[in-house]
């Protein structure tokens, strides 16, 4: 597999630590006063900061659930996202849209789930019933 990079934009960097790193347990790679790198489910996310923050479009539309655009995240295993669920809960994570299942009993039936960062980027956690699914028609 090869390594996806996203670089996005930050409010700071001690919020955007204590997502990544407490909440998400992403580890932490290099980093300046400006930027910061982490090993987000091995793949590279660089934050930088800015104050330059578009309005989010919730163009979105997804099995019936309007979604925010732009947004990043991955897709996890399925005890993943469920223990993932269970962080967000426990540390009172807001969910744009609510842990829930999509295309249920179809080809491609997945767990889905989006929070903003502390930074206000939206992030959706996935997971599939069936993992060979994820490009399936």
């Amino acid at each position: 597999m090869n390594i996806f990079h996203y670089a996005f934009k930050i409010k700071d960097i001690v919020s955007t630590r204590k997502f990544y790193i407490e909440l998400l347990g992403c580890t932490e790679g290099r980093s300046t006063e400006n930027w910061i790198d982490f090993d987000f489910y091995g793949h590279q996310l660089s934050g930088h900061v800015s104050e330059n923050f578009p309005k989010l479009d919730y163009c979105g539309k997804v099995d019936g659930v309007n979604v925010p655009i732009p947004h990043f995240g991955c897709v996890l295993t399925i005890a993943q996202f469920e223990t993932l669920h269970h962080v967000f809960e426990a540390n009172n994570i807001e969910f744009v849209v609510k842990p829930q299942t999509r295309y249920a009993g179809q080809v491609g039936e997945q767990r889905t789930m989006f929070v903003f960062d502390f930074s206000g980027n939206p992030l959706e956690f996935k997971a599939f019933s069936d993992e060979n699914e994820v490009f399936a028609k």
